[in-house]
């Protein structure tokens, strides 16, 4: 969700967004190889510099996790941009209409409160 689109009348009032539909027909991926490359990629989409810094998974934390292929056999794509469309008389009315912008924004961290001393925040991190 990208902002909140105030109208001038409540029946018009919308959102900014982006949205994929994704259908195909999942596979469990079972090769250890691809496994650790896909958590390697997600953990780095996620979080950019973390692979590097962490402990890899066991054996029993892979027997713990199922990871799907999702093989695209077809898309689409959804975007709702731009400011309200109210009905024409409403334009020359009393009220606000306008757009709320919304953002997802990474805050400071905030240690866990069991991490050992000495252990400083990683860099990639720091803001």
């Amino acid at each position: 969700m990208d902002g909140l689109v105030l109208a001038r009348s409540a029946f018009h009032h919308s959102v900014n967004y982006r949205a994929v539909s994704i259908y195909s027909k999942p596979e469990v991926v079972q090769n250890p190889n691809m496994l650790n490359h896909v958590l390697e990629v997600f953990t780095e989409k996620v979080c950019p510099g973390r692979w590097n810094d962490i402990r890899k998974p066991t054996a029993n934390e892979w027997k713990e996790t199922l990871v799907l292929a999702l093989p695209i056999s077809e898309a689409v794509a959804k975007i709702r941009t731009g400011p309200p469309k109210d009905d024409p008389e409403d334009y020359d009315g009393p009220w606000w209409a306008g757009i709320v912008p919304m953002t997802l924004n990474h805050e400071k961290p905030v240690a866990d409160p069991q991490l050992r001393e000495g252990i400083p925040l990683p860099g990639y991190l720091k803001k």
